[in-house]
């Protein structure tokens, strides 16, 4: 049978439930260190008393922001993500920088990528991008009463600002025209906010 949550506490887990599970590192091995992100190859000690190789990539913080304007559509960014080969469509986003919280991050990357600045910004949560095997948290927010406000792209960056309306975003997730998981995050969001019903 599954188990079933108390939706009235207050963290998912309790403390004792955690270290019935938590596996625990007995030997860490650093093999990278990089300028956004280190990779290191640990051995754990699982609840059953095995040992086992854990694979990590330490990873900043970011934040990604859905920019919404006052036509019911959405900015989006178009970049060519090596890793990957393609050119994606994504959300506006960005690493949180060194004495930087999270929305002055957010402001600070939406002039830089679409160029323009938020006068509501709403936090919708945090979430990890892969919690299997990176450590990277990622804070999502809306932004909408968008003005005119821009700062320099980064030098190894190379965007276009694509705007995209609400009434296309479902048959664009069908179609596989967003992979990206913090843009699907984000238009899953404006769909349920919106009443917008998933194309199946």
């Amino acid at each position: 049978m599954p188990e079933e949550l108390n939706s009235s506490q207050s963290n998912i887990f309790s403390t004792e439930e955690i270290k019935r599970i938590e596996e625990v590192c007995v030997e860490e091995n650093k093999i990278f260190d990089g300028k956004i992100l280190n990779l290191r190859c640990d051995k754990v000690r699982t609840p059953s008393g095995h040992i086992a190789a854990r694979e990590v990539v330490e990873h900043k913080p970011a934040v990604g922001m859905l920019a919404l304007t006052n036509r019911k559509s959405v900015l989006l960014v178009r970049q060519y993500r090596y890793a990957v080969h393609e050119a994606t469509l994504e959300i506006c986003a960005g690493l949180i920088e060194q004495g930087e919280d999270p929305s002055q991050s957010a402001e600070r990357e939406m002039q830089e990528e679409l160029n323009v600045k938020a006068k509501t910004l709403h936090r919708i949560g945090e979430f990890y991008a892969s919690p299997g095997f990176c450590t990277e948290l990622f804070t999502l927010f809306a932004a909408w009463d968008l003005e005119e406000s821009a700062l320099p792209q980064d030098d190894d960056e190379n965007v276009s600002v694509v705007e995209i309306a609400y009434k296309d975003i479902p048959a664009m997730i069908r179609e596989g025209k967003i992979r990206d998981s913090k843009t699907f995050a984000a238009l899953s969001w404006l769909m349920a906010k919106e009443g917008i019903a998933p194309e199946v």
